[in-house]
């Protein structure tokens, strides 16, 4: 919200088995010209220093999405075992129900990235119409609050986005470059001139106030797309989200190559549409690290295609969070083993790809330990919710 926030030797190797998996599985299925063309972002990413360009969100979805692709082994089995690099037996425990995480390299400290995926005995659709349903993720144990705006946004939709005490004492001295908040400079002034700090009501001021700015930066948002997203002004150095975002999602190759559309979206929202697909906004307050943290977002859900073979893919893309996440975005894929077509069971294959503040330098590099394990965490408890719903469900049941 702009107006609410406004050289690893191991990494480098496991990112040129990658790059060196990905040409040669290309290879099996594109011609000469269509190859060089595809690779062309994958050639540009060539380790260079701490340079990683195509690991990530773009090598999940290239490896998920092109089982149609000839294989000496069945996919998604090829891509676990040769580009995330999973043993035998934790592809057998995805086979059997159980979420395996995997952290990924990342090009910077600041940068976290995690893999995840478990197999679900239900239909894709089913996955479909849970996440359109936000409330359905509450039982995952992190949400203290969750809700869907309505279409078009309306001030109610806010109600439980509430700051926490700290947070709004905090609030009080904020300054530019000095704030516990991610916020811009404006917002930063208008909560110091337009709340009653000695008032007995001071944390109901706030919360109407937050809530107002949080509802206006969404309909910019819906209105300009990323330029709405602003500054943040909390630390030392300004920090502009949508560079961040744009950055985020260079690095992830394959999702130019093979969902261009939907890059496209993500980024050029809403003066480019994006056909077969839907949009929501919802807000959650959430317990991740040491302080509850108010994020909006923006989830998308695409039906395209690639080689012939249909796509469902989930892409949720943060459009502010309180603590944290400086930008995020995360993209899950549903595959179905192409061994077993008629099989109506999926696996769920999920990216979370963050970038975070206070990662870098000596204490950085603790910090960096905690987020890295909490978001392992998290996803794997999130995976686990998921199966635990949809199997739970008697008409999703194969």
């Amino acid at each position: 919200m702009a107006r609410i926030m406004n050289h690893n030797p191991n990494a480098e190797g496991q990112v040129r088995t990658l790059h060196s998996g990905l040409i040669n599985l290309m290879s099996l299925g594109l011609n000469q010209d269509h190859f060089k063309r595809r690779t062309s972002s994958v050639k540009k990413a060539s380790i260079h220093g701490t340079t990683i360009k195509t690991i990530g969100i773009g090598v999940l979805l290239f490896c998920a999405i092109g089982s149609a692709l000839p294989q000496g082994q069945p996919e998604p089995y090829a891509f676990f075992k040769r580009y995330i690099g999973l043993k035998d037996n934790e592809i057998a425990s995805i086979e059997f129900g159980t979420a395996v995480t995997r952290v990924l390299p990342s090009p910077e400290p600041s940068e976290v990235m995690v893999f995840g995926a478990i197999y679900i005995n239900a239909s894709p659709e089913g996955y479909l119409r849970l996440v359109q349903n936000p409330h359905g993720l509450r039982g995952s144990g992190h949400y203290l609050g969750i809700r869907q705006f309505s279409t078009p946004p309306k001030l109610s939709d806010l109600e439980g986005f509430i700051l926490e005490d700290d947070d709004i004492k905090e609030l009080k001295n904020c300054r530019p470059g000095k704030c516990e908040l991610q916020l811009p400079t404006e917002s930063m002034e208008e909560f110091k001139q337009s709340v009653d700090w000695s008032a007995a009501d001071v944390a109901n001021q706030v919360n109407r106030l937050a809530q107002r700015m949080a509802l206006e930066e969404l309909i910019r948002y819906q209105k300009d797309g990323n330029h709405a997203l602003g500054t943040y002004f909390d630390k030392d150095h300004p920090l502009r989200v949508p560079d961040q975002f744009e950055s985020l999602l260079s690095e992830s190759g394959g999702l130019t190559n093979y969902l261009p559309d939907l890059q496209r979206y993500l980024l050029e929202y809403p003066r480019t549409k994006l056909p077969n697909s839907q949009s929501f906004f919802y807000w959650e307050r959430v317990k991740f690290g040491l302080k509850a943290t108010l994020r909006m977002n923006q989830m998308v859900i695409y039906h395209g295609s690639h080689l012939s073979l249909s796509v469902d893919s989930v892409a949720i893309k943060q459009l502010y969070s309180s603590h944290y996440f400086q930008t995020a975005l995360d993209v899950s894929v549903c595959v179905k083993a192409n061994d077993e077509p008629a099989k109506k069971g999926f696996f769920l294959i999920t990216v979370k790809e963050s970038r975070q503040e206070g990662l870098t330098g000596l204490r950085g590099a603790i910090l960096r330990k905690v987020a890295v394990s909490r978001t392992r965490s998290w996803l794997e408890a999130s995976l686990t919710h998921v199966k635990r719903i949809l199997e739970s469900n008697q008409d999703d049941r194969p």
